[in-house]
C-alpha cells in the first residue's frame, strides 16, 4: 500500500469516526428529558401493576445515562430522582429505603444547581418523599420537612397539577380532609401539559382515587 493510497483511506475513516462520536454524544439535555417523562408515564402509568416494578427499574440506568452525559442539569437530576422515588414506591419494603434515600440525594442536587428548574417540582418532590417515607428509627420521614417542601413547591406553581395533587394528599395524610379537598380541585382545574398528555391523564386518575379516598 503506497503512502498515498494509506491518507487517502485515512481521509475517508476520520469523518465517519467524527460522525460516530458525535451520535455517542448524547442528545440535547431537553430531549433527554421528555424522553425520560414520557417513558416514566408509560411506566408508572400504563404497565400493569404485576409488571410495574420492572419497568420502573428498567427506566433507572436510562436516566442515569443522562445524567453522566449532563451532570450539572438540574431537570435531569431531579427526574432521576423522581425515577427513583416512584421504582422505591413500587418495590416497597425495607428494600425500598436505598433508593429512597439516593432519590433524596439526587433531587436535592438538583435544588442546588438551580432548585425553580421544574417550576415547585423538585421541591414538591422531595417534600413527596419525606412524608412518604416511614420516620426514624426505619427512614429519614419527617411530617414537617414534608410540609415545608411541598408549600415551597406550591408558591413555586401555585396553579400546577402535582404540586396541587401532592399537597391533597399530603394533607389526607394529615387527616386534613376538608382542605385537601380545595387542592384536589385545584389540581383539577390546572391546564394541561401539551407536551405531556400521559402524565396528565395518568395524575388525573392518582386525584380521582384520592377524591374517592375522601368520599368513603
Amino acid at each position: 500500500m503506497t503512502i498515498r493510497t494509506l491518507m487517502q483511506r485515512v481521509a475517508l475513516i476520520v469523518p465517519l469516526l467524527s460522525a460516530a462520536s458525535a451520535a455517542f454524544a448524547g442528545e440535547d439535555p431537553a430531549a433527554l428529558l421528555l424522553d425520560l417523562q414520557h417513558k416514566w408515564a408509560t411506566a408508572n402509568y400504563q404497565v400493569p401493576e404485576k409488571g410495574r416494578e420492572d419497568a420502573l427499574k428498567a427506566l433507572v440506568p436510562v436516566a442515569e445515562d443522562a445524567v453522566r452525559q449532563y451532570p450539572q442539569s438540574a431537570p435531569l437530576l431531579a427526574w432521576r430522582g423522581i425515577i427513583l422515588s416512584t421504582y422505591a414506591g413500587a418495590k416497597g419494603g425495607l428494600g425500598a429505603l436505598d433508593l429512597a434515600k439516593q432519590a433524596l440525594k439526587s433531587l436535592e442536587a438538583a435544588a442546588k444547581i438551580d432548585e425553580k428548574a421544574l417550576g415547585g417540582g423538585i421541591d414538591t418532590s422531595i417534600g413527596a418523599l419525606y412524608y412518604k417515607v416511614p420516620g426514624w428509627p426505619l427512614g429519614f420521614g419527617d411530617d414537617d420537612k414534608a410540609g415545608e417542601y411541598l408549600a415551597k413547591g406550591l408558591a413555586l406553581n401555585p396553579t400546577g397539577i402535582d404540586e396541587n395533587y401532592f399537597y391533597a394528599d399530603y394533607l389526607i395524610e394529615q387527616d386534613e380532609k376538608d382542605k385537601a379537598k380545595l387542592y384536589l380541585q385545584q389540581a383539577l382545574a390546572a391546564a394541561p401539559r401539551p407536551a405531556r398528555p400521559d402524565a396528565d391523564a395518568g395524575r388525573r386518575q392518582d386525584i380521582a382515587i384520592a377524591i374517592a379516598r375522601l368520599a368513603e
